[in-house]
C-alpha cells in the first residue's frame, strides 16, 4: 500500500492477490469459526459472572488470532491465554505511531530502524513476528499442508520465482498481520459502541437475523451474514463515522501533473486524502454527516454515497486484505447481535482513543448478557 508507482503496485498485487480473494479465504471459514467460538466462550464467562469486559482487548485478541489462522493456519494464542503475550499488541500500537511518522518523514526510518534498536528491545514485537516467521519457515518444506493464504503465496513463488522472492512471502505475512488485526478490531468496536447508543438499530438488526431463518450454527456463516441488508448497513455506517485508519496514504501526481476541478497540481506533488475528513463532509453526506444513521445506506441515494466511502481506501492503493476484514466484521457482528446484549458500565462516558496510523479506542468497559435462544 505504500507503493506510489501504480504499475509497480499492480505487479506486486498479481503475486499476492490470489491468496486474498473472497473464495480462497472462505475455504478456511471453519478455522475462523473456531476462533470466534473461543471469543464467545469468554463472553459467556463474563455474562455468567456479570463482570465487565474490555472489548478493546478481546476484539484485538480475536482479530489477531483470526488473521493468524487465515494467513498461515496458526493462531497467536491471545484468546487462549486471554492476555497480550509478551506485550506484542501494546507495542503494535507504538508501531502504528512509528508508521504514521515515517510515512511522511522516511529519513527517520534510517535513523531508528536498525538491528541495535530491535535487539535492545525498544521495538519489541517479538511474539507476533516470531509466530509469523516460524509459521512461514515450517511451511517452506511443505507449502501445501494447509489451504490458507500462505499456500497461495508459496505456489506463486514456485511458479514465478522471477517475480517473487522468499523475502516477499515473509514480508507479506508479517504485513498482513500488522495491517489486518488492529483495523478490524477498531471496526468491531465502532459497531458495538454506536449500536448500543442506538438501541433501536440493535433491535432492528436482531429482528432481521431472527426472521432470516438461518441455520442454528454457533457462528453465523459469511454467506448468510452478507444477505442481512440492515446489518450490513449498520456495519458500513460504523466504518464511516469512525474509520479505523485515519492516516492519509500519500500518492504522487503523475508526469504532466493533474487537474482537480479548477485546481492544477504539478507533477511530483505528494497528495493524499483523509478518510475522516471525507466521511464527515456535509457536502457529500448532508447536514447529518456526523450522525450514526444506517438508513442512509438503504435510501435511493446509496449508490451516490459509495463514491465517498473509503474505509479501505480507493483505487490501486486500496487495502489488499479488505475481503478478510469484511468476513470478520460480518460473521462476528451478526453472531454478537443474535446472541448477546451489551451495556456500557458508565453509560454517560464517551470512549477514548489514540490516533496513529490506525485509531485505537479504549476505556469503555461493558457488561454482557447472553440471550436465550430457546
Amino acid at each position: 500500500m505504500s507503493t506510489t508507482d501504480p504499475k509497480l503496485k499492480i505487479a506486486r498485487s498479481k503475486n499476492l492477490a490470489p491468496g486474498l480473494t473472497l473464495s480462497s479465504l472462505l475455504r478456511n471459514e471453519s478455522g475462523i469459526d473456531t476462533v470466534v467460538a473461543l471469543f464467545k466462550a469468554h463472553l459467556d464467562r463474563h455474562a455468567a459472572s456479570n463482570s465487565p469486559i474490555n472489548l478493546d482487548d478481546f476484539f484485538t485478541y480475536t482479530t489477531f488470532d483470526i488473521v493468524g489462522e487465515s494467513i498461515f493456519s496458526k493462531q497467536f494464542g491471545f484468546l487462549r491465554e486471554a492476555r497480550d503475550i509478551g506485550g506484542s499488541i501494546r507495542n503494535s500500537f507504538y508501531q502504528n505511531a512509528y508508521v504514521a511518522v515515517v510515512g511522511f518523514y522516511p529519513w527517520f526510518h534510517g535513523l531508528i530502524a536498525n538491528p541495535w534498536m530491535t535487539a535492545s528491545g525498544l521495538l519489541p514485537f517479538g511474539h507476533i513476528v516470531d509466530t509469523a516467521m516460524g509459521a512461514v519457515k515450517d511451511r517452506e518444506a511443505n507449502p501445501d499442508a494447509r489451504f490458507d493464504v500462505l499456500s497461495h503465496w508459496f505456489r506463486a513463488l514456485a511458479e514465478h520465482p522471477d517475480r517473487m522472492s522468499l523475502f516477499d512471502v515473509h514480508s507479506a505475512a508479517t504485513n498482513a498481520v500488522a495491517a489486518g488485526s488492529d483495523t478490524v478490531a477498531t471496526g468491531l468496536q465502532s459497531f458495538v459502541y454506536h449500536m448500543i447508543r442506538h438501541p433501536h438499530a440493535w433491535a432492528k438488526a436482531r429482528e432481521e437475523i431472527d426472521a432470516a431463518g438461518l441455520p442454528d450454527a454457533e457462528v453465523i456463516a459469511y454467506g448468510d451474514a452478507q444477505n442481512l441488508t440492515y446489518l450490513q448497513a449498520c456495519i458500513k455506517e460504523a466504518l464511516r463515522v469512525f474509520s479505523p485508519a485515519p492516516m492519509t496514504l500519500p500518492r504522487v501526481a503523475p508526469a504532466g501533473g493533474l487537474s482537480i476541478g479548477d485546481r492544477v497540481i504539478p507533477e511530483g506533488t505528494i497528495v493524499s486524502v483523509c478518510p475522516w475528513v471525507i466521511h464527515a463532509s456535509t457536502e457529500f453526506w448532508g447536514p447529518d454527516a456526523k450522525e450514526f444513521k444506517p438508513e442512509r445506506w438503504l435510501s435511493g441515494d446509496a449508490a451516490r454515497l459509495e463514491k465517498y466511502y473509503m474505509p479501505f481506501g480507493l483505487g490501486y492503493a486500496s487495502c489488499p486484505g479488505q475481503n478478510l476484514a469484511r468476513i470478520q466484521l460480518s460473521k462476528i457482528l451478526a453472531t454478537l447481535v443474535r446472541d448477546y446484549d451489551f451495556e456500557q458500565v458508565d453509560r454517560n462516558a464517551d470512549w477514548k482513543y489514540h490516533t496513529f496510523f490506525v485509531v485505537a479506542p479504549y476505556g469503555w468497559p461493558v457488561r454482557v448478557t447472553k440471550r436465550s435462544r430457546a
